[in-house]
């Protein structure tokens, strides 16, 4: 199977997961498994999280990934940061198509008790834009950039505190950050599958081999 038939596929494994967790939040078991979670996420653990995850929670924002792409544009990687930030602009537009499409309140809307830490966002719940956006941008600059195994599993890492951290402010559910991740995770790869990572891409090894001394030479 070649890199672009694997990508396709691993997109539309991603796209059915966020269909499928959008059919689940929709009944009845699923809305009340996701207040039960929201309520216990959202209740919060102190001022230090609290001011954590409002000081996270913007990375997913497209203006953040328009300034990632920035950074490494003057890094000298800018097909690197344009190739990510296509990729996060397509999943920010397919994001809002999808929240007109499912229209789902945010659970601030809905009257029930909700901790909101930051300003009421505009649009609807599901998916949740955030880390569909982050998920998006990560993965495609990751790939383009060649990075580590371990500087990827960092990056998911962030991923999933953004995706946290929407919940934890009371603005989303966790299928609705769940249903973004898998959203931009399978644009992601369908991007790559179609404007594959530049040729110089170099993967890095996380752990450099140790080097071998070559064999010694005397100076005449």
């Amino acid at each position: 199977m070649t890199a672009r038939v694997s990508r396709l596929a691993a997109a539309a494994t991603a796209g059915a997961a966020a269909a499928a967790v959008a059919a689940l939040s929709s009944r009845d078991a699923g809305r009340d498994l996701d207040r039960h979670v929201f309520a216990s996420v959202n209740a919060g653990a102190g001022p230090a999280a609290d001011a954590l995850f409002r000081g996270v929670t913007e990375l997913g924002s497209i203006a953040a990934s328009i300034g990632a792409a920035a950074a490494l544009t003057v890094g000298g990687r800018a097909r690197a940061g344009t190739g990510a930030l296509g990729a996060a602009a397509v999943t920010w537009y397919a994001g809002q198509r999808l929240k007109a499409a499912h229209r789902r309140p945010r659970p601030f809307q809905t009257g029930e008790p909700a901790r909101q830490l930051i300003a009421s966002p505009s649009g609807t719940s599901w998916p949740s834009s955030h880390p569909a956006v982050l998920a998006a941008f990560t993965t495609v600059a990751a790939r383009n950039l060649g990075l580590s195994r371990r500087a990827r599993t960092g990056l998911a890492a962030l991923v999933g505190v953004v995706a946290l951290s929407r919940v934890y402010v009371g603005v989303h559910y966790p299928s609705d950050v769940i249903g973004g991740v898998f959203v931009g995770r399978a644009i992601a790869d369908a991007w790559s599958a179609i404007v594959p990572p530049e040729p110089g891409a170099v993967r890095v090894r996380s752990e450099a081999a140790p080097s071998r001394p070559g064999p010694a030479t005397v100076a005449p």
